[in-house]
């Protein structure tokens, strides 16, 4: 949780835009559309863009941290910013990989009510 404390705002922001296609997979698997479909894959998407895009400026201020203070070895201020940086893709990819078992699911329900329509 200490992490989370730390992060700036833009950090924040990337981190939890996974929270969208996390709520999208819900909504397809409970009722599942191929809008809903096309939904959840544009904002997993996004979710990818804003993981690599939060995680960026945390390696560019670490690296900067060094060149600046030139620190012998890996300091731990040094450290705890690459750990920082790390924060937003391993919360927004975890919640891609719960919204595409929620899309299975769906898909799953779909093929399912196809089937017995059919019959």
């Amino acid at each position: 949780m200490e992490l989370f404390r730390e992060l700036g705002l833009m950090a924040l922001a990337s981190t939890f835009v996974g929270v969208l296609p996390l709520a999208a997979g819900v909504v397809y698997a409970l009722w599942p559309t191929e809008q809903k479909l096309t939904l959840v894959r544009t904002l997993s998407l996004a979710t990818v863009f804003a993981a690599v895009g939060g995680t960026v400026p945390g390696f560019i201020n670490g690296l900067e941290f060094v060149a600046r203070r030139q620190p012998s070895g890996l300091t731990p201020a040094v450290a705890m910013g690459l750990a920082e940086s790390l924060v937003s893709p391993l919360f927004g990819f975890g919640c891609l990989t719960v919204t595409w078992l929620c899309v299975t699911i769906g898909l799953w329900r779909r093929a399912a009510d196809l089937t017995s329509s059919v019959e």
